[in-house]
Formats: C-alpha cells, sequence, structure tokens
C-alpha cells in the first residue's frame, strides 16, 4: 500500500460526513489504521507529525463513536437504553 498524507487522512474524515453509517466507520476505521500502522509520509518535522497524528487519530476515534452512537439510538437500542424518551418501550 501506498504512504498516505495526513491531509488525505483529513480529507477522509471530512468525506465520512456525506457517507452512510457503515460506509464511513469503514473509512474512518481504515484511515485509523494507516495512521497506527504508521503508512504516512513524513512531511513536517517529527515532532509536528508525531503530535499532529495523535490528534487525527483522536478525531478519528470520537468520529466513529460518534456514528456508532447515533446508528444505535436510531435503530432502537437508544430508547431503551434512554427509557425517559417517548420512543422508549
Amino acid at each position: 500500500m501506498q504512504d498516505r498524507t495526513l491531509e488525505e487522512i483529513e480529507a477522509d474524515l471530512d468525506r465520512a460526513t456525506d457517507l452512510e453509517a457503515e460506509a464511513a466507520v469503514d473509512l474512518l476505521r481504515s484511515a485509523r489504521a494507516d495512521l497506527r500502522d504508521g503508512r504516512i509520509e513524513v512531511e513536517e518535522s517529527d515532532d509536528i507529525d508525531d503530535n499532529r497524528r495523535e490528534q487525527l487519530e483522536h478525531r478519528l476515534d470520537q468520529r466513529i463513536k460518534e456514528i456508532e452512537n447515533r446508528d444505535a439510538y436510531g435503530s432502537g437500542l437508544g430508547s431503551a437504553m434512554n427509557p425517559e424518551d417517548d420512543e422508549a418501550p
């Protein structure tokens, strides 16, 4: 696999907002794997890249959780988890 830039990973994060939940999560997990596996081109100083990479990985994790939580809530599981909602069973 070809190395990617941090800008490409950030673009994936933005692009995920236009995708269905499952496709968005797949895209974000793939981007996170690229970060974790070190398949990123180093363009700046190592210290800056490491800090930026960690922040980007955190943003990816947060976005994945948001999508999964939104999807769970939309499927009715959220209603069961929050019985005070009007839609609770």
